[in-house]
């Protein structure tokens, strides 16, 4: 999977930006955000029992490690962890899987898109659509909730 970038502007603002406290104690306001996203995640319904989560400030990087149930667990993980405000990367490759399955690739959204005009792009299928909602979930309420800079997973199809 590599290191996925994000636009660190878009997504849910999870991160305080007090540069005092990052000037002052770097590694609390890091572990700080760590632990954010880190509940972020568990929020989402993922079990975060054997996920780490690291975060550094310098790079707005988040580095996921540990393992999880399956493929689609872990994308949705990393596509959590990106996309909040102010991350601008995630470094998954530490996190394994138990149940490895083909990977999905990854799409990002611009003004103006749909989930049918990603469908159409990624599948040639517009009808296809509800396989990226279902692949986005629960990170994604609606098929039509979705913003400028969201990173979303593309799953391969059946």
């Amino acid at each position: 999977m590599g290191l996925l970038s994000f636009i660190k502007e878009a997504g849910e603002k999870l991160l305080g930006e007090s540069d005092a406290q990052a000037a002052t104690d770097p590694n609390a306001a890091n572990q700080t955000a760590a632990d954010a996203i880190k509940n972020y995640i568990a929020a989402q319904g993922f079990d975060t029992s054997n996920l780490t989560v690291a975060f550094d400030g310098a790079s707005r990087t988040v580095t996921l490690s540990g393992s999880v149930g399956d493929q689609a667990a872990k994308e949705k993980i990393t596509v959590a962890a990106g996309n909040v405000q102010g991350v601008a990367a995630v470094d998954g490759d530490a996190l394994t899987v138990d149940n490895p399955a083909p990977e999905a690739t990854f799409y990002e959204v611009r003004s103006g898109d749909t989930l049918s005009a990603i469908s159409k792009s990624q599948y040639g299928d517009a009808t296809q659509y509800d396989a990226i909602f279902e692949a986005n979930r629960p990170m994604l309420s609606s098929p039509d909730r979705i913003y400028p800079g969201q990173k979303l997973v593309i799953p391969p199809l059946a």
